[in-house]
């Protein structure tokens, strides 16, 4: 339970969090990155095939 000390909120840790873990940052950059690289392919194999 938060209390106050001085003026200032003291929270524990998973108070202070309040949120569930999502997915990871690394999954996440490399998912999107990927996903990036093969939309740019998909346009530059469209547009500028000799």
């Amino acid at each position: 339970m938060a209390t106050e000390r001085y003026g200032q909120i003291i929270e524990t840790p998973t108070e202070a969090r309040q949120a569930e873990p999502g997915p990871s940052v690394l999954a996440l950059l490399t998912a999107s990155i990927g996903l990036a690289v093969l939309i740019l392919g998909i346009v530059w194999f469209a547009l500028f095939r000799v």
